[in-house]
């Protein structure tokens, strides 16, 4: 009896803490319900993200069916026309060429880069800035000089110098460049973060056991500054669609025969368009401003939904 006993407890104490384990799996809901549940709770950020996705879908899929080399044709029978005039939903520009078309492959060009840009900068930033505000020290010296030589240099001038050199360069490369230098701010941003976060007791407590610095930083002290990571990158992203359209708008950014919205913004430069033929620049400028708040609304909702998330995984 006593060694049943033993054996009904032993195995009373296991199902104990299997069903404790499924209990509390059940209890605390997944990231992914957390997020969903910010969104249904905020309706105009729901609306938003379902107008980013949308658009972001309808723009890759519709631009597939475009001849890029054909729509940038010229036609001068089709100067200027209005909008729904002989086929053209939003016009054509001074050179007959079909606004509606050019706004879709210039989304997505415009789209692209920043999306582009926004993985890659925001990568090198958030790893450049976790490893200078872990380690400080001689780390964090030699690490805060290279970013203190490179926001000395005039970041648009350095930008607009590089694609004046470069003969042939498409979107890719255009990404490339501009990468090298708007990792900067995310990287100041995320280290000061880094540098509050390792002075606490759960840092202090994986250090004294042992714990990989690397696993440290990237497993421990990185998910819990994600709430800021998430807002960085998402209002990133909304300000790096801007930074190819003002620099295509100057002329700088992609080729000439390549669309995006900054050439199109740039039909604006005429006197005339701005009030005669607005539709050449006004469905794009419409375009970035109701993207950009759209993206801030989801970034908002992100933020809460990360803040949610680690505050009940660490009750």
């Amino acid at each position: 009896m006593k060694q049943t006993g033993e054996n009904y407890e032993e195995i009373s104490t296991e199902d104990l803490k299997r069903l404790s384990k499924q209990a509390e799996k059940e209890a605390a809901p997944s990231a992914g319900r957390i997020i969903w549940n910010e969104f249904k709770a905020d309706r105009p950020a729901l609306i938003a993200l379902v107008i980013v996705v949308a658009f972001i879908l309808f723009v890759v899929i519709a631009s597939l069916f475009i001849n890029t080399s054909k729509m940038m044709e010229t036609n001068i029978l089709d100067y200027f026309d209005a909008p729904f005039k002989d086929g053209f939903l939003l016009g054509a520009d001074a050179g007959g060429r079909s606004i509606a078309q050019q706004l879709i492959v210039g989304s997505r060009n415009s789209i692209g880069i920043a999306l582009g840009l926004t993985v890659i900068s925001s990568t090198f930033g958030i790893a450049w800035g976790l490893i200078s505000g872990y380690f400080g020290g001689f780390v964090d010296w030699g690490m805060q000089r290279v970013y203190d030589f490179m926001m000395m240099l005039p970041m648009t001038m350095m930008i607009i110098v590089i694609v004046t050199i470069i003969n042939n360069y498409n979107a890719v490369t255009l990404t490339l460049i501009f990468s090298c230098f708007y990792w900067l701010g995310t990287s100041r941003l995320i280290r000061s973060r880094t540098l509050a976060e390792s002075k606490k007791d759960y840092v202090a407590a994986s250090i004294t056991s042992g714990t990989n610095p690397w696993k440290i930083i990237f497993r421990e002290v990185m998910p819990n500054i994600s709430s800021l990571i998430i807002v960085d990158t998402t209002l990133s992203f909304a300000e790096n669609i801007g930074v190819e359209t003002g620099l295509s708008y100057l002329g700088f950014g992609l080729p000439a025969q390549t669309p995006s919205l900054g050439t199109l913004i740039a039909n604006a430069n005429d006197p005339n368009n701005i009030t005669e033929y607005w539709w050449t620049w006004f469905p794009a400028a419409l375009e970035i401003i109701i993207l950009c708040l759209a993206i801030s609304y989801i970034g908002q909702v992100a933020r809460r939904a990360a803040d949610s998330s680690q505050r009940k995984s660490n009750k």
